[in-house]
């Protein structure tokens, strides 16, 4: 156990070893739920559409609400936070996006149609959202606390979480199994166990030095403050970094399967595989990641992602054989994998405003899960697929430049025997 540990527990309101790791594990329970959430719909995405015997456009219309929905939380989410504190945020948003996930099953089943499901989509997507930040926040305080670098297994924990829920709809759909009824349950469990587990949260205020917490006190905490985060470079360079790489997870997850099938010859089943094999790389680099970062660091290690990327998706567009472009999918998880929970953390140094920080960060990650499917969509439609897939190349080259925005404060201490100040 580290001195920077040691002196975390006993500063923050002399939590026990055991409150701590507690804490940590709830955390990891609530990451996994809202990746069982989101894969929970997304998994019976198919039935939905043969229920409404609806167009191509019409799904994405329909999506449209879960995103809006999304952006809308994650935009309010600090307000939240600052009036209700993160656990209360994650404990409220959960069953908020549990209700959602209810409505637009049942609308499904009982020929409410298209408006009721988009409703229960915006419900089940403010929800989460909302949480999304909430629980990022708190995982950025439960970090400080431990003195270790913990959040890419906080985010490799949701994508476990979709990985159980996509195997849970996969089963639902084979055995014939109600839309309504298989999403009523599992939202019921999810709601079920977030009262539990977010017991054993703590304070997302936890985890800063003395001085922080004066200058906190001295701090304006109104909703003025909150909304001028925007307006600092470091929160916009942070905000960039998260930009470049989640456009790299989040065109993955649009258009890879597609992209293999379309572009390199695979079949359907080939390019659901690929995608799996995509988000396997990515849940492994989470893990592996947390201790890597601790050793050397978010900037190098950023830059490092960076490259892998590039190097993944290069391989992707432009491999004469699709075992090559297979290679560079791994490649692609890899890079892709840090990004997100890294500028994360990144937009939670600063112990004022840090939810409104980590609120504006999230939310220009989300606007390019938002904007960039149809702007790729539009590219394919002209240029093809792969060639479309060269925007994305670019911003990862500009989240790799922008990587030393997320420098650790003191970095450059480390390695010293001595504590560090800012843990």
């Amino acid at each position: 156990m580290t001195a920077a540990a040691t002196t975390a527990r006993t500063y923050d309101g002399g939590l026990t070893r055991r409150q701590v790791v507690m804490w940590r594990n709830a955390l990891f329970v609530v990451f996994g739920l809202s990746g069982l959430g989101m894969a929970t719909w997304l998994g019976r995405v198919p039935a939905i559409r043969d229920i409404l015997g609806a167009s191509t456009l019409e799904m994405g219309l329909l999506v449209t609400g879960l995103s809006v929905g999304s952006i809308v939380g994650i935009t309010l989410s600090s307000h939240v936070i600052a009036r209700l504190g993160a656990r209360r945020t994650v404990l409220v948003s959960l069953v908020v996006a549990a209700v959602g996930l209810v409505v637009a099953g049942l609308s499904a089943d009982l020929g409410v149609g298209f408006a009721g499901i988009v409703l229960g989509l915006a419900v089940f997507g403010f929800g989460n959202g909302t949480c999304d930040v909430a629980m990022n926040v708190s995982g950025a305080a439960a970090e400080r606390v431990l003195g270790r670098t913990v959040m890419p297994l906080f985010h490799a924990a949701f994508s476990l979480g979709t990985m159980v829920g996509a195997l849970i709809s996969a089963g639902a759909e084979r055995a014939g199994v109600a839309v309504s009824l298989h999403v009523s349950v599992l939202a019921v469990v999810i709601a079920a166990v977030t009262v539990v587990v977010t017991r054993w949260m703590q304070s997302e205020d936890l985890g800063h030095g003395a001085a922080d917490q004066l200058d906190d006190a001295a701090a304006p905490g109104g909703w003025r403050s909150r909304l001028a985060v925007w307006s600092t470079p470091g929160t916009l360079l942070i905000g960039l970094i998260v930009l470049g790489m989640a456009t790299a997870e989040g065109s993955a997850n649009d258009w890879l399967a597609l992209a293999m099938v379309d572009g390199h010859g695979l079949s359907n089943s080939g390019g659901a595989v690929v995608f799996f094999v995509f988000v396997t790389a990515m849940t492994v680099a989470r893990v592996a990641g947390s201790p890597l970062l601790d050793r050397f660091g978010r900037v190098p290690m950023l830059r490092l992602s960076a490259a892998a990327a590039i190097v993944g998706l290069l391989l992707v567009i432009v491999a004469p054989a699709p075992w090559l472009a297979v290679v560079g999918v791994v490649f692609w998880g890899f890079g892709s994998a840090l990004g997100f929970p890294v500028g994360l953390s990144a937009a939670a140094d600063d112990s004022r405003n840090a939810a409104a920080r980590v609120s504006a960060v999230a939310t220009i990650g989300y606007v390019a899960f938002l904007a960039m499917p149809p702007i790729i969509g539009f590219l394919g439609e002209h240029v093809g697929l792969l060639n479309g897939l060269y925007v994305v190349l670019v911003l990862i080259v500009v989240a790799g430049l922008a990587s030393g925005a997320a420098r650790e404060p003191g970095r450059q201490a480390r390695g010293s025997s001595a504590p560090q100040a800012t843990e």
